[in-house]
């Protein structure tokens, strides 16, 4: 494997992160799945936002809210639990079909399609502003915290939901950041602990240079990209790189990744 090649996409998928008003998590678990397995693109990305979180708790992280930290925490860290559990046993699934394109065999498998599918939709909850802008009362903070967890567990995918629910929790800004960032420590730090449980048996260990490098790199473009611009959106930037994220996720539904 390449490690410059693995850095340069971590540290761009990181400074994009800031131009783009994507996700770490939606950008850099596709990039990681050209060159991981999904299983384990999911699991380096974990990696990743996990170091990233645990950078931004030690800034913020004094700020939460307990009290909403414990309605919607303790419900994200359990369906964690459950998501991440349950990506371990799609990846133990059967191949569904396989056919031979390009003078290669591609296989389509239950996690490829289902992570497809979640990727296309999230991609399309971060572009599309409608959706960007739902907000939900915090009556509902243990279910947000639940589907959060669990998206996050299976997918790495919570930011979206999580925000959804906490922006009318009645937090001021700087609670608000804190109270996502160290739910998301939560979540993250499940997950990880899930997905250890295979990290011997993988390529994860064998490769640990390369991890600790990509992470680095991506946390990295982070500071970078928050220095160059803070938070501010390019339209065409936004939907060139959604397109990107689709095209991959439909390749690795159809096995071609």
């Amino acid at each position: 494997m390449d490690y410059a090649l693995i850095m340069i996409a971590a540290f761009g998928a990181a400074v994009l992160t800031f131009f783009s008003g994507f996700g770490l998590g939606t950008i850099l678990t596709p990039v990681f799945a050209l060159f991981f397995p999904i299983d384990e693109a999911i699991a380096l990305t974990g990696v990743v936002h996990f170091a990233n979180n645990l950078f931004k708790l030690t800034l913020v992280g004094m700020q939460a809210d307990i009290q909403v930290l414990m309605r919607f925490g303790l419900a994200a860290v359990a369906l964690a639990y459950v998501g991440a559990q349950l990506l371990l046993r799609l990846s133990d699934m059967p191949v569904l079909y396989r056919y031979e394109l390009w003078g290669a065999i591609r296989e389509i498998s239950p996690i490829k399609l289902i992570i497809s599918l979640l990727l296309i939709v999230f991609a399309l909850i971060d572009l599309l502003p409608y959706l960007n802008k739902v907000q939900i009362g915090p009556r509902w903070l243990p279910l947000g915290g639940a589907l959060s967890g669990f998206f996050g567990g299976l997918s790495g995918h919570q930011g979206a939901l999580r925000s959804a629910f906490l922006v009318r929790a009645g937090l001021g800004k700087e609670a608000f950041i804190a109270t996502g960032v160290t739910i998301g420590s939560f979540i993250d730090f499940t997950r990880i602990s899930v997905y250890a449980t295979r990290f011997k048996a993988s390529d994860l260990t064998d490769n640990l240079g390369l991890v600790l490098a990509a992470t680095g790199a991506a946390i990295a473009g982070a500071f970078i990209g928050n220095k160059m611009l803070k938070k501010v959106t390019i339209g065409f930037l936004q939907r060139f790189i959604a397109i990107g994220l689709i095209v991959i996720s439909l390749a690795l539904g159809a096995g071609l990744v």
